[in-house]
């Protein structure tokens, strides 16, 4: 029998890593995703107990809570020698998913990962990239 190869394993080159966020109520979690592998390579959330006790998160969190978390995971990025390699977050399927409420933690959390020096590529859902994607 031939081994079947799992489907992340085919991804292009060029889109190798994907930024992946989860936003709840209470909680803001970004994670970046090695696509070759399938696997979290670098992650930040506002569960941890040394963003959570710096934050002004009583029963929800806010836009300032999801920019502290992008920056926690730039600086990850950062010491793992990743701020260089193209990181791909689809920001239109990102707000998409989350809600128009949720549009302004969405890009707190990619503005504050661009702004740290992270090469940060944002797609827009039909292929366009970075200059064609609306700021908000």
């Amino acid at each position: 029998m031939s081994p079947i190869a799992p489907p992340w394993s085919h991804a292009p080159a060029a889109k190798r890593f994907v930024l992946r966020l989860f936003i709840s109520l209470k909680y803001v979690t970004a994670n970046v995703v090695d696509r070759r592998s399938g696997r979290v390579i670098v992650t930040a959330s506002s569960v941890e107990k040394a963003l959570r006790e710096g934050l002004d998160c009583g029963r929800t969190c806010n836009s300032k809570a999801a920019a502290a978390v992008g920056e926690v995971l730039a600086m990850r990025l950062k010491v793992d020698g990743l701020a260089t390699e193209p990181i791909h977050a689809n920001a239109a399927k990102e707000v998409e998913k989350k809600g128009f409420k949720n549009r302004a933690k969405v890009w707190a959390i990619l503005n504050a990962i661009r702004s740290h020096g992270v090469n940060l590529v944002i797609d827009g859902g039909d292929g366009r990239t970075d200059h064609d994607v609306p700021r908000w």
